[in-house]
């Protein structure tokens, strides 16, 4: 049985024209411990990455111990049942050297992307997640999935260029038609069909490529920097074509449930962004499952979130800079209650990846997670000792269940840990103060 290969496929002829079609999963394509494919390769690792505003309550959200049996502070404690799976990362900084302190973004920007923005129009060149795409994306549907819990289509933190944000899904409905709609082609089906409308409109697409190309050579410089962003889309479509035209590797553990009609009402108010945020986190968590993506991004909540609470007149946002520190319990208590709702909304996350059964193990074993926030204290905008939290195993590179002390050390220092996790071929990420060339040597497995 050697000559029958997961690639092996059936050939014949219809109306005249040759056609294939793939065997169905079977047994002989996985090794023994049905944890890789029988040629022994792995199963795909994924990356993503995770957003919540407005930072943290040092005092109630930090551990006081290091290491592998650190405490779970009250603001913290909704982590619980997810802390093995998990990394909590504290006292690492945000550089903005000659740069502003730009409210809500400096933050983000500087864990997302290395830098720190000069104005509010001044945006990432490259977000780590489409870097890392870049590397693993491989022969999947979407090279990047951008969700959002906030009902917002540009409640986003991913940028494939300055100019270039990534629009994020946010309604569960729509999200579950783009996943699992007329264009998905189920990796456990016994027939493989491509779809009519998807070869019309990859042949459409084919024949204008050859004119678009003439036409950069009669245009100036900066149509040239607009159509190579214009191609870069194009290009971008072929090779979702391409995937749709070609039978997807069998996913076991791909089973695709009926979308839900329970679509929750627009609005901020807590209960409607966690009830959206799980409806989008058991969508996308499928979605990995079935290899339609292996880089994906959701964000909570905005940077500046304007999550809102029945009975309080003021939004998290707001609250953090109105809400006066209660005196005996030194914090802001109302901006602490929002803080324990993006908490508990993480543990959800993490957790959906955690349940998901793969191959002999779960999900969160062949995922790495990035989390991060655009401050540390909210009322006075500081970007000094921003949390990060990682969550997963990354196919068992990384270890989890540790709380790191970063020293002041740049934060950037876990993007780059990221990238070589995943195999990309830097020696340093970031720029000026937020540069390093050191790893997160702790967490490596």
């Amino acid at each position: 049985m050697k000559d029958i290969t997961r690639r092996r496929v059936l050939r014949g002829v219809v109306d005249g024209s040759k056609v294939a079609v793939a065997l169905p999963f079977l047994n002989v394509f996985l090794n023994g411990n049905g944890n890789a494919l029988a040629d022994g390769a792995a199963l795909p690792v994924r990356f993503g990455t995770w957003a919540w505003g407005l930072g943290m309550n040092e005092k109630i959200f930090v551990p006081k111990t290091k290491g592998a049996n650190w405490e779970l502070p009250e603001e913290i404690e909704s982590l619980k049942g997810v802390k093995q799976h998990i990394n909590l990362y504290t006292r690492f900084n945000g550089f903005r050297d000659a740069a502003p302190n730009l409210c809500h973004k400096t933050g983000w920007v500087n864990s997302r992307a290395g830098m720190a923005p000069m104005n509010q129009t001044d945006y990432p060149g490259e977000t780590i997640d489409i870097t890392i795409a870049k590397k693993i994306a491989g022969p999947t549907r979407f090279s990047v999935l951008t969700t959002t819990a906030t009902g917002n289509i540009r409640d986003s933190f991913s940028y494939e260029n300055a100019n270039s944000m990534s629009i994020a899904d946010y309604s569960p409905l729509l999200f579950y038609t783009k996943l699992f709609g007329e264009d998905f082609q189920d990796p456990n089906a016994k027939e493989f069909k491509p779809n009519p409308r998807v070869m019309v409109r990859k042949s459409v697409l084919s024949g204008i490529m050859d004119s678009a190309k003439d036409l950069q050579g009669h245009v100036g410089s900066e149509d040239k920097q607009r159509l190579d962003q214009y191609f870069t889309g194009l290009r971008e479509l072929e090779r979702q074509f391409d995937q749709q035209l070609t039978k997807p590797e069998p996913r076991a553990a791909c089973v695709v449930g009926k979308a839900s009609k329970d679509e929750p009402q627009a609005g901020l108010d807590y209960t409607l962004v966690g009830k959206r945020h799980q409806m989008m986190t058991d969508l996308l968590v499928m979605a990995i499952t079935c290899d339609q993506s292996r880089v994906f991004n959701m964000a909570y909540s905005q940077s500046a979130a304007a999550t809102s609470k029945p009975g309080y007149d003021k939004p998290h946002h707001t609250a953090s800079h109105e809400e006066p520190v209660d005196f005996d319990l030194g914090y802001q208590p109302q901006v602490s209650w929002f803080i324990r709702r993006s908490m508990e909304s993480w543990a959800y996350f993490v957790d959906a990846f955690a349940k998901q059964k793969e191959g002999d193990g779960h999900l969160i074993d062949n995922v790495l997670i990035y989390a991060t926030t655009d401050q540390s204290l909210a009322r006075i905008h500081s970007i000094d000792n921003q949390p990060m939290f990682t969550a997963g195993r990354a196919g068992g590179k990384i270890k989890t269940g540790l709380h790191l002390d970063g020293g002041g050390s740049p934060g950037t220092r876990l993007g780059l840990t990221a990238m070589k996790v995943f195999g990309l071929d830097v020696s340093s990420w970031g720029t000026q103060s937020n540069g390093t060339n050191k790893e997160i040597g702790e967490i490596i497995a």
